[in-house]
């Protein structure tokens, strides 16, 4: 019997080994095709690198891509250099979209082949609403910081009112009109005011900051309107009067009662 050496055996191992640079293919009954990815380098699909041109509104980007890339991947790298995410983007070639699964050498695209990008009109439409929304909450915010500013101004004025009145000063009822008016012309300017979100929240806040200043005017102003009502400090002055038995009042003080009795008895001399 004849025995196989241990080079022979060797050779027929590596005969049976496949390539550094194949694997199998799962699914394809054991088909070697080129290794996409291992020690050896990236991750990525195989092939030679071709130059592309790929024109998206005014600009132009040039690539250099393996032609067994899918449209999805090129979609990918076109992602970091026009800011488009991949499902934003639409790929067209020769005039006809591509789909994320079709590949480049598949699809007849070669070096120096050009490619045209476009947006996808949904994802337009998004972001241009979304770009009026973040203007529209800008321009609420910064009315209401305008807003809001007069209404501190206005506060410190009711601040002052609320001291006099409690301290028993008696203050004009105009005071009162002219500030309860120019509170509710702030008022109205936070109505007229179109705010979403945030901006819709602190203009609630607002609103209810201006009511409650309005309702502090109304109750300052009835207390102003009888200064001694609700003022435990006032002092009540009250004038006693003398009462005779005509009827007539004087201020004159009462007159203290003699102690001396006088009598008609007169001395007789001789």
């Amino acid at each position: 019997m004849r025995k196989s050496s241990p080079d022979s055996n060797k050779g027929s191992s590596e005969s049976e080994e496949a390539p550094r640079d194949l694997e199998s293919m799962p699914g394809a009954g054991g088909m070697l095709v080129q290794r996409r990815g291992g020690d050896d380098g990236p991750v990525g699909p195989a092939g030679p690198a071709i130059k592309i041109k790929v024109l998206h509104n005014t600009s132009q980007h040039e690539l250099s891509v393996p032609a067994q890339s899918t449209f999805g991947e090129l979609k990918r790298v076109l992602a970091q250099a026009t800011g488009l995410e991949p499902q934003e983007q639409r790929l067209l070639f020769r005039g006809k979209e591509k789909e994320n699964e079709e590949c480049l050498h598949m699809a007849g695209v070669k070096d120096t082949s050009k490619l045209v990008l476009l947006e996808d009109p949904a994802s337009r439409e998004r972001k241009l609403e979304q770009m009026k929304r973040d203007q529209g909450i800008s321009k609420a915010c910064e009315a209401m910081v305008l807003v809001r500013s007069e209404v501190d101004k206005l506060a410190e004025k009711v601040t002052a009112l609320e001291s006099a009145v409690h301290a028993g000063t008696k203050v004009a009822d105009k005071e009162f009109l002219v500030l309860t008016e120019l509170l509710m012309v702030q008022l109205l300017k936070l109505d007229g005011i179109e705010a979403e979100g945030e901006a819709k929240v602190q203009r609630r806040i607002e609103v209810r900051r201006i009511q409650s200043y309005v309702d502090k005017l109304d109750t300052l102003k009835a207390r102003n309107s009888k200064p001694f009502s609700n003022n435990s400090n006032a002092v009540s002055v009250v004038t006693q009067w003398e009462t005779f038995d005509s009827g007539e009042g004087s201020l004159n003080p009462p007159r203290i009662p003699s102690t001396t009795k006088e009598t008609n008895d007169w001395e007789q001399f001789d």
